[in-house]
């Protein structure tokens, strides 16, 4: 049988389904409601929920490939800690958070993100960002919203901001187009895709600037410009992004603070266009 470990949780138990006993069946199908909950009950408490027997769940675990209980137990919450949704979702009432718990949740994640900056350091970035030749943004998965957002704010003030990779486009095409005198903006929240950490290797190894801008999960990382975090916490299935779109508005509000003459023409020859165009 396969190792755990290289197959997901959900995976294990929908790959068995077909060779459940009924009681086995029942569990499962109980698990794959809430896979999460896995993670919070110990062996005889999941029994109970599920109206299964003791040993029920200890053939169920077996029958996946786990040593014990606590193996699959570790994996799932491992799997949960990375950020898969379905996993973080639970059937407890307490997962009903009010309105004001949900805002008091994403008000914490901004200071506590905003508390790591610096002043001197959100300068640093800033001129980076002035001065570069070209800003290439790019994020993959959840990510790829937060670069598109955060190169729409840059493009009114410099035109030179690359969504990367564009459509159709390889990662390697957008590695191969980066020179010194560019910034590399990388959005990765998660989950991030393996390749992800293989570009920026790549980006660090060829020496370009990199700023990161990453959840907590990520160890921070050698070699790179900056790496600043945002929390990310929920309470919910769903990470709270608030911490995210409010890092990319101070950053570009500072660009925009700091901009010289041809910087700011542009935003008026953009508004000139508008009135031309009808646009808005």
């Amino acid at each position: 049988m396969s190792d755990p470990h290289t197959t997901s949780f959900l995976s294990r138990v929908r790959q068995n389904l077909g060779t459940f006993h009924p009681m086995e069946r029942q569990l499962a199908e109980f698990v794959l409601d809430f896979p999460g909950d896995l993670a919070s009950y110990a062996a005889s408490e999941l029994a109970s929920l599920a109206g299964v027997s003791n040993a029920t769940v200890t053939r169920f675990i077996k029958r996946l490939g786990y040593r014990h209980y606590e193996e699959a137990r570790l994996q799932v919450r491992e799997e949960r800690g990375a950020g898969s949704p379905l996993l973080r979702a639970s059937r407890s009432p307490a997962a009903e958070s009010p309105f004001a718990t949900r805002l008091a949740r994403s008000q914490d994640n901004l200071k506590r993100s905003f508390a790591r900056l610096d002043a001197e350091g959100v300068d640093q970035i800033a001129r980076a960002l002035l001065a570069a030749r070209k800003i290439w943004v790019l994020g993959l998965r959840s990510s790829q919203s937060f670069a598109s957002y955060f190169r729409w704010q840059l493009f009114q003030i410099k035109e030179d901001v690359h969504l990367a990779p564009h459509a159709g486009d390889t990662l390697g095409q957008t590695l191969a187009s980066v020179t010194t005198g560019d910034v590399v903006v990388v959005f990765a929240v998660r989950r991030r895709p393996l390749a992800l950490g293989t570009l920026l290797a790549q980006l660090v190894h060829a020496g370009h600037r990199v700023l990161y801008i990453s959840d907590e999960q990520v160890p921070r990382q050698s070699g790179l410009s900056w790496h600043l975090y945002c929390a990310c916490d929920s309470d919910t299935p769903l990470d709270d992004h608030v911490a995210v779109t409010g890092l990319c508005h101070l950053l570009a509000s500072r660009v925009l603070e700091l901009a010289g003459p041809a910087e700011r023409a542009r935003m008026t020859a953009i508004e000139a266009s508008h009135d031309a165009l009808r646009e808005l």
